[in-house]
């Protein structure tokens, strides 16, 4: 990475705009800038960001942009390709109509057990919806919390649901053995179960009454 060129003034933790070498603009979040959560391993955030296209790329899904560890000024971190978004776009209606084209997010968030999907973490690209904002991800324990629950009770797409299949094969392999490394044994193994569970019954589940089930703010 040759220079941070902006900052994301609205993100909870440091989210910058860099440059690569090559000119390639990229969301760079140092792990130095992670706010301590009391739910989540201190400096684990940018590996989750990474760990989630991983996942996303191992079901066939082009939902996540690429996301891989780096170093910056700020020292190592998640640098994540910059999608150009449509910023007239809101994923309101979709949301609130249960559009099929959320139908990739919805299920990725139930598999990743996503903490954070935000309105605002959907975006409009040119190639099509992409989520961001994955660093609350991977938790041992239930924490969907989404806007998303308009999908609850439905049936997902048969594709849909071979993406997740897909996903089963690729945890036997490398891709199991970096998140046990990243993240742990228990997250891992959760991460597996939830697979299971889908793939036994894929249905989206119904928002909890035990928790908070969209998070805050949620744009």
């Amino acid at each position: 990475m040759t220079a941070v060129v902006g900052r994301f003034v609205a993100a909870s933790n440091a989210t910058l705009l860099a440059e690569t070498e090559d000119g390639t603009r990229v969301v760079y979040k140092p792990v130095a800038g992670e706010r301590p959560l009391w739910d989540f391993e201190a400096e684990t955030l940018a590996w989750r960001e990474i760990l989630a296209f991983r996942v996303a790329d191992a079901m066939n899904l082009e939902i996540v942009p690429e996301t891989v560890m780096g170093d910056g000024p700020f020292g190592p971190g998640s640098l994540q390709r910059y999608v150009e978004a449509d910023e007239e776009f809101d994923a309101v209606t979709l949301i609130t109509n249960a559009d099929g084209r959320l139908w990739p997010l919805a299920v990725f968030d139930i598999v990743v057990n996503n903490a954070d999907r935000k309105v605002g973490h959907i975006l409009s690209t040119p190639t099509g919806l992409v989520g961001v904002d994955h660093g609350l991800t991977f938790h041992p324990d239930d924490k969907l919390r989404t806007v998303l629950w308009p999908f609850a009770g439905k049936s997902a797409p048969s594709g849909v649901v071979e993406s997740v299949a897909a996903l089963g094969i690729e945890l036997e392999g490398e891709l199991g053995q970096e998140i046990t490394t990243a993240l742990g044994e228990e997250a891992f193994l959760a991460l597996a179960s939830r697979v299971r569970t889908f793939l036994d019954n894929p249905v989206h589940p119904q928002p909890p009454d035990d928790r908070p089930a969209i998070p805050w703010p949620p744009y």
